[in-house]
């Protein structure tokens, strides 16, 4: 079983926002994604998309594109992002999941032995500088929902198990070292973490940062050349 990510499709099956507004990466990207993909990935393999899938406004505009990433192959999990404002209950949501599909919220799911757990995360403010009182809330409610994630995984886990943790938006600042949610991450021996959000100018530091010993891989389409990045192999 290979597992696999990419993040930030911003598909519009059924809205005009059309991407490639933001440069020529987003050029034909969807067309690139999905050939990799169907390159690449089984129906035995797993692919993570952390976040921002469709820009419907309610589910029901964004299931065209959800039906989309459906029809190729692999059990497909994501995690919600900050433009997926199409995700609201997730029991709801869930009910109307393509098959092959899950949705992560505070909670985790098993694959065989990988398990997958994360959150939507928020803006991590840089050295020197303090959040907003609006973006603080938010900050600690995401800070609570993956320390319910990861302890949910922290029960089912086995011995032999290998954990990923998907977020949206990165788990810390520009600087890419520790913060609050990387700590926590830490904790709980987190193997890998999957990550979007991050568009435009590719960091000359590249996609994948170490901290401690757990790696973690940057995943937005327009970042990794609208290719899938392994992740693990198990």
């Amino acid at each position: 079983m290979k597992i696999f990510s990419i993040s930030d499709l911003h598909l519009s099956t059924t809205t005009d926002k059309p991407m490639d507004v933001f440069g020529g990466e987003w050029n034909n990207y969807e067309d690139k994604i999905f050939e990799d993909w169907d390159k690449k990935v089984s129906d035995s393999d797993v692919v993570l998309l952390a976040g921002d899938l469709s820009w419907g406004m309610v589910l029901d505009e964004a299931l065209p594109d959800l039906d989309l990433i459906a029809r190729h192959s692999g059990k497909k999990v994501i995690v919600r992002g900050n433009h997926d404002y199409w995700w609201k209950s997730i029991q709801t949501l869930r009910e109307k999941l393509p098959t092959s599909m899950y949705a992560i919220q505070n909670d985790v799911l098993r694959i065989n032995n990988l398990l997958i757990c994360g959150t939507r995360g928020w803006t991590i403010p840089e050295y020197g500088k303090t959040l907003s009182k609006s973006d603080k809330k938010i900050y600690d409610r995401e800070l609570i929902r993956l320390e319910l994630s990861l302890s949910e995984m922290s029960k089912e886990r086995k011995d032999g198990d290998y954990v990923i943790c998907m977020m949206h938006y990165p788990p810390f600042n520009s600087s890419r070292t520790e913060s609050d949610f990387t700590k926590l991450i830490s904790k709980y021996n987190v193997n890998s973490v999957v990550y979007g959000h991050v568009h435009g100018k590719r960091d000359n530091r590249g996609t994948i940062t170490t901290i401690g010993k757990i790696n973690y891989y940057l995943t937005s389409c327009d970042q990794v050349y609208n290719k899938l990045t392994l992740i693990a192999e198990l």
